[in-house]
C-alpha cells in the first residue's frame, strides 16, 4: 500500500467517525500548561468551538500517542484530500472539486487571488466573510511607522521588491509596491515581529500588522521539509497546511513515561518526543524551521500553540526571519556555541530531533537540505539575525558552562552580550521588568531577585555566594507581574468563557509572602481579547551616575556579597566593562517562557560550583529596545500597564460559575 492510498484511508476513516458521532455538548476541558500545578480550561457553549476545543486539550494531554492520530481526531474537519494521481477514493476526488469550487467563490467575492491557504488558519465553522477582513493595505499598516534599529523584531519587513527599490529616490516607491505583496509571499530577511490575528480584535485597534498562520508557513507547495514543535497540537489541522508529500518532523510533548521516543502519525510525518525526568514537565517550546525549494529557511519562535484556538480566538505573537542558504558551506566550528545557530543545533538536539532526522535520511528522505543538524550553521546564513536565542532545556544542569546554556542564567548572557548589563554600585541602572504571560506561578522573594540578577546581565556568581539566610530576606525587586484581573476577563469579547488559558490559584493568590502589590493588568492592545503571549519588558531607571563610555572610571575589586537590598550598594565604582552603544533603553523578551519557576529555572549550590534545575523546555528571543517608540512598537499590553486597584483580583478559573456550570451540564 502506498503513503497516497495510506492517506487516503486515515482521511476517509476520520470522516466516517466524524459523521458518526453524536453532537458534541459543552464540556469542560483542562491542560496542565506549565507543571506549576496549573490546570488550564478552555469552554464555549456554542458545540462547533467546543468541539474545537475538547480537541485542542485532548492534544495537550501528557498521553502523546492519542494526540497523534488523526483517525481519533474526529472533533475537526479532515484535512482537504490530496491532488494525488491514483488516489483510490471517489469521494476523495469529489472533495478535492468541492474545494476547487469554494476558492472559485471566495475569488469572486474577494476580487484578488485566493490561494490554497486562504481558510485553513481560521477552521471551516468561520463565516467566509470574516476571513477576509484583513486586507493587504490594513496588513502593512504597522509597517508606515518609522524604520528604526529594531527593524528587525517589529514591522519593518522586506522582500524581494524592497530590496530592488530601497536605493535613492527609489527607496519610498519600493516600499509602497512591498505594501502590495501579500504577507504569505513575501520574505523577511531582517526580521518580524507581530501579534496574530484574531477574530475577537479585528481590525486591531492600535493598526498593528498581524501574522496569520498561512502567512507564517506560506505556500505548501514551496516547502521541502519542516520541523515543528508544541505543546498543543491538533496533528490534523496543522497537516492543512502543507502539502501530504513534504517531510516533516513534529517536536511533541512526552506521555506520561517522560521517555524519549519516535512515533510515525502520517505518511510522511514523524513525531518525536523529548525525555522529562519522571514524566514531570512540559516541552513547550513552538517553534518551526521551515526549509522551502528555493533554499532559503525560515526560523519561526511563537507564542501559540499548533491548534486553531491559539491562532483564532487568543492572541499570541510570533517572530520569524528568512535566512539564506550560504553559496557555499562553511568549517564546522566546534567551539562555537553562543551564537543563534549552535543555540539553535543543542536545542534540535535535546528534543529529539537527531534520531528522527537519522530515521528520515535512511528511510523514505535520504535528500533532506538538512542531512545533519550542525548543518544548520555551516549551510546556512545568520548574520543578519540580531537577536538572541534563549531556551530552556529540562533537566539539571551542573557547572558554570551549562548552566548558561539554559534559562535565566541563558537570558543573563544575552543581555550581558548585547551590552545592556546594569552595573553594580551607587552608579548602577536600575531594571525594571514587565513579565506578561498566561500562567501565574508560586513566587517568593529569593525566586524573584534570583530572576531579576539575572535579568540585569549580572552574575550569579555574586547571588551564590550571599548567604540563603540573606536571600530569603530581601525585598521584592522591582518586577510587574502582568496577568488579567476578573474584571478584564469579563470585559473581554468571549467573557469567563474565554479565560480557559489564563490560570491563577487562590491558594498562590493568599499565600503569606505573595507579591500581591507587584500585579498589574493585562490589557491587550489590539482590542478586547485576552493575551496567551509570554513576553517580558526590560526598561533602565535613569541614573545620573551611570557612565556610558568603556574604561571612564577605574576598576574596583568586586566584592562576592549581596546587600540587603537589591538596589542598595556593591561595591563603589562602576563595572569597566559595561559598554552602551547608541543608549538602549532596555529590552525585550518573547517566547514561550512563563514568568515561573519550572519556565525559567532555580539555581543552586555556589559561585565555584552552581546547579539549575529547570522543569521545561522552552524557547524565545531577545532583543534591545532603543526608546519609547521600540516599547510602543513591541509590547503586546497596554504601555505603562495599570497596577490592580484595593478590590482587583486575578482570574482564578476554579472560582468561576460559569465555568462550573458548564462542567456540571457535561459531566
Amino acid at each position: 500500500m502506498d503513503s497516497d492510498e495510506d492517506l487516503a484511508r486515515a482521511i476517509a476513516l476520520s470522516l466516517q467517525d466524524q459523521a458518526n458521532k453524536p453532537k458534541a455538548q459543552p464540556e469542560v476541558h483542562v491542560i496542565d500548561d506549565s507543571s506549576d500545578d496549573d490546570e488550564i480550561t478552555i469552554l464555549d457553549e456554542d458545540p462547533q468551538f467546543s468541539r474545537d476545543l475538547k480537541r485542542a486539550m485532548k492534544q495537550s494531554k501528557a498521553e502523546a500517542e492519542t494526540s497523534a492520530s488523526t483517525s481519533r481526531n474526529a472533533t475537526s474537519p479532515a484535512p482537504p484530500a490530496p491532488q494525488a494521481p491514483g488516489a483510490p477514493s471517489g469521494f476523495i476526488s469529489e472533495r478535492a472539486k468541492m474545494e476547487q469550487e469554494r476558492l472559485a467563490r471566495l475569488k469572486r467575492l474577494r476580487g484578488d487571488s485566493v490561494t490554497d491557504t486562504t481558510s485553513a488558519d481560521q477552521g471551516d465553522q468561520i463565516p467566509v466573510m470574516k476571513r477576509q477582513r484583513v486586507s493587504p493595505s490594513r496588513a502593512y499598516a504597522g509597517n508606515n511607522r518609522a524604520a528604526h534599529s529594531v527593524s528587525a523584531f517589529a514591522s519593518s519587513s522586506s522582500s524581494g521588491v524592497d530590496e530592488a527599490g530601497g536605493k535613492g529616490g527609489g527607496k519610498e516607491k519600493g516600499k509602497e509596491k512591498e505594501r502590495d505583496v501579500p504577507t504569505i509571499d513575501r520574505t523577511f530577511w531582517d526580521g518580524e515581529l507581530r501579534p496574530t490575528a484574531n477574530r475577537h480584535a479585528e481590525p486591531r485597534a492600535d493598526g498593528r500588522a498581524t501574522f496569520r498562520l498561512s502567512e507564517v508557513i506560506g505556500h505548501k507547495s514551496n516547502i521541502e521539509f519542516a520541523i515543528l514543535s508544541s505543546f498543543s497540537t491538533s496533528i490534523s489541522w496543522i497537516y492543512e497546511f502543507f502539502d501530504p508529500h513534504t517531510p516533516v518532523i513534529f517536536v511533541a510533548q512526552p506521555d506520561s513515561s517522560g521517555n524519549a521516543a519516535l512515533k510515525n502519525v502520517l505518511p510522511n510525518w514523524l513525531m518525536t518526543t523529548p525525555f522529562l525526568r519522571n514524566g514531570y514537565g512540559c516541552q513547550h517550546m513552538k517553534f518551526m524551521l521551515l526549509f522551502y525549494k528555493d533554499g532559503r529557511l525560515r526560523v519561526v519562535i511563537s507564542t501559540a500553540n499548533l491548534i486553531d484556538y491559539d491562532w483564532r480566538d487568543i492572541e499570541n505573537a510570533v517572530w520569524l526571519q528568512d535566512v539564506p542558504r550560504r553559496p557555499s558551506p562553511i568549517p564546522h566550528d566546534p567551539k562555537a556555541k553562543d551564537d543563534f545557530p549552535s543555540i539553535m543545533q543543542n536545542v534540535l538536539r535535546s528534543v529529539n530531533v537527531r534520531p528522527a532526522l537519522a530515521n528520515m535520511l535512511a528511510n523514505d528522505h535520504p535528500n533532506l537540505p538538512l542531512q545533519t543538524i550542525a548543518d544548520l550553521r555551516t549551510h546556512w546564513d545568520f548574520s543578519k539575525v540580531k537577536v538572541k536565542l534563549v531556551p530552556s532545556i529540562a533537566g539539571k544542569h551542573e557547572g558554570w558552562p551549562a548552566v548558561v546554556q539554559s534559562g535565566h542564567p541563558r537570558l543573563m548572557k544575552a543581555v550581558r552580550d548585547m551590552g545592556l548589563r546594569t552595573g553594580k554600585g551607587k552608579a548602577a541602572k536600575e531594571l525594571v521588568v514587565e513579565c506578561q504571560g498566561s500562567s501565574i506561578g508560586t513566587y517568593t522573594t529569593q525566586w524573584l531577585n534570583e530572576f531579576h540578577h539575572s535579568a540585569r546581565g549580572e552574575s550569579a556568581e555574586d547571588w551564590l555566594d550571599a548567604p540563603r539566610s540573606r536571600r530569603t530576606k530581601l525585598p521584592f525587586p522591582p518586577v510587574k507581574i502582568i496577568f488579567p484581573s476578573l474584571k478584564r476577563v469579563r470585559a473581554t469579547a468571549l467573557g469567563e468563557r474565554g479565560g480557559g488559558t489564563m490560570f491563577c490559584k487562590r491558594a498562590q493568590w493568599e499565600g503569606k509572602n505573595f507579591p500581591r502589590g507587584s500585579f498589574y493588568e493585562s490589557e491587550s492592545r489590539g482590542g478586547r481579547t485576552l493575551m496567551h503571549t509570554k513576553m517580558i519588558i526590560g526598561t533602565f531607571r535613569s541614573n545620573p551616575l551611570v557612565s556610558v563610555g568603556a574604561g571612564t572610571s577605574k576598576s574596583a575589586p568586586q566584592k562576592k556579597q549581596l546587600e540587603d537590598s537589591e538596589t542598595e550598594p556593591e561595591d563603589d565604582d562602576v563595572d569597566p566593562d559595561i559598554q552602551i552603544v547608541n543608549e538602549p533603553i532596555g529590552w525585550a523578551y518573547v517566547g514561550s517562557h512563563n514568568f515561573t519557576p519550572s519556565a525559567w529555572g532555580t539555581l543552586s549550590g555556589s559561585s565555584f560550583n552552581p546547579s539549575l534545575n529547570n522543569i521545561n523546555y522552552e524557547l524565545g528571543i531577545v532583543m534591545p529596545l532603543y526608546n519609547d517608540e521600540d516599547i510602543d512598537r513591541v509590547s503586546c499590553f497596554k504601555h505603562p500597564p495599570k497596577k490592580y486597584g484595593s478590590d482587583d483580583v486575578p482570574w482564578m478559573q476554579d472560582e468561576s460559575l460559569i465555568l462550573r456550570e458548564i462542567a456540571a451540564a457535561s459531566s
